[in-house]
């Protein structure tokens, strides 16, 4: 009987560790497989390249010139943050690990908006696995030294509401008034200024100001560029070039310790941000796909993966800096979808029922329900 029981042991143990090698990860160079290897439908992979190709964002190349236009009605608006002229179309397929299909310049840096908000995120992941933070449950004036989140409104404020965007904190930060990012269409700027303001938890509001505060808050927990945790906790375990670069803004940098570290910007919208390559980003991407595992490294807790795809209560289409298809609103895309954006048509999108990472630039926004539609219909 016991030997029958270690004989058994032996072989769960080589059918695990088997297993765990099936689970390809790239390393410097990233593999790729054919659509019949994968039993993919080659047809209608190809047809979702075309897509991606054949659609590409009408922005404009010089993207300073872009978002002054697409954000002029904002009041005293300025580009404060380094810009760069963007490419042309590009991005990566990957299934089961490899490298499906892949088309443009997959390599070039580019700025990548409001996708740089699931990274953010990450470090905000980083810091309550470490404890710095002990959950998102707590008030941020009870972590931050300053005054930006006292008085009776802020104060209510906690890291879950400034993670679903729904913190509708009031104040400036860096020279730029909470009220003037993307204010309503009606009303002088004297009535955004004295709005009501809503119950921090209650209503979603996408907000750039409020999302450096997050960035601001998350310095102060770190007490180091957020851009060096990226690069130590995730980037360079799972092999991303050399090539990327986080932005703040020109006035942004504080003294930390004695030192003057930049506090980094969300997003793009008034420059800034997270400038990356196609491949880079597919390598995040695919991290979390991995459920934040990367070889036999947990490089960020499968806790905190499951956290940032829950709804939240303003937004059911919304979690932690992540966008959600728990709506359905990609048509024959599984709900279960999550997926990082960023203006211009910058996705990253997670499918894990089938194994599937998506990473394209440059795509109009219109058109990438029916992209990943179609790659999901190539599985299938």
């Amino acid at each position: 009987m016991r030997k029958f029981i270690l004989s058994l042991l032996i072989v769960v143990t080589i059918s695990s560790f088997t297993f765990a090698q099936s689970i390809y990860f790239p390393d410097t160079t990233w593999q790729t497989k054919t659509a019949p290897q994968l039993k993919l439908n080659q047809v209608l992979l190809d047809s979702a390249v075309r897509l991606a190709i054949n659609n590409e964002n009408k922005v404009e190349k010089d993207l300073r010139i872009a978002i002054l236009k697409s954000y002029a009605n904002e009041p005293d608006y300025k580009i404060i943050g380094p810009t760069k002229e963007r490419g042309t179309a590009a991005g990566i397929i990957v299934k089961n690990g490899y490298i499906v299909a892949q088309w443009g310049d997959i390599n070039r840096v580019d700025m990548t908006f409001s996708a740089t908000k699931s990274f953010l995120s990450t470090t905000a992941g980083l810091a309550v696995d470490k404890g710095l933070i002990k959950s998102t449950q707590d008030y941020v004036q009870n972590y931050v030294w300053d005054e930006t989140f006292r008085g009776p409104h802020n104060s209510k404020i906690t890291w879950d509401h400034l993670l679903t965007q729904s913190s509708d904190w009031s104040g400036t930060l860096f020279g730029l008034h909470d009220w003037a990012d993307r204010p309503p269409r009606e009303g002088t700027i004297d009535d955004w200024k004295k709005r009501k303001l809503n119950e921090p938890g209650t209503f979603y509001k996408y907000n750039d100001v409020r999302v450096n505060i997050l960035a601001y808050s998350l310095l102060q927990v770190w007490r180091k560029p957020l851009p060096q945790v990226l690069k130590e906790k995730i980037m360079d375990p799972i092999g991303a070039s050399t090539t990327w670069r986080w932005y703040g803004y020109d006035n942004s940098f504080l003294n930390i310790d004695g030192i003057m570290t930049q506090s980094v910007s969300g997003g793009g919208h008034h420059g800034g941000g997270l400038f990356i390559s196609t491949i880079d980003m597919a390598r995040f991407g695919l991290l979390f796909l991995r459920n934040g595992k990367w070889n036999n490294q947990q490089l960020i807790s499968e806790k905190w993966v499951n956290a940032v795809q829950q709804p939240s209560l303003a937004n059911k289409e919304y979690g932690y800096l992540w966008w959600l298809n728990s709506t359905g609103k990609w048509k024959n895309v599984s709900p279960t979808v999550y997926y990082a954006a960023g203006y211009g048509g910058n996705y990253i999108v997670i499918d894990k029922e089938h194994d599937l990472l998506i990473v394209t630039r440059w795509i109009d926004d219109s058109k990438i329900g029916e992209l990943v539609a179609l790659v999901t219909k190539s599985i299938n």
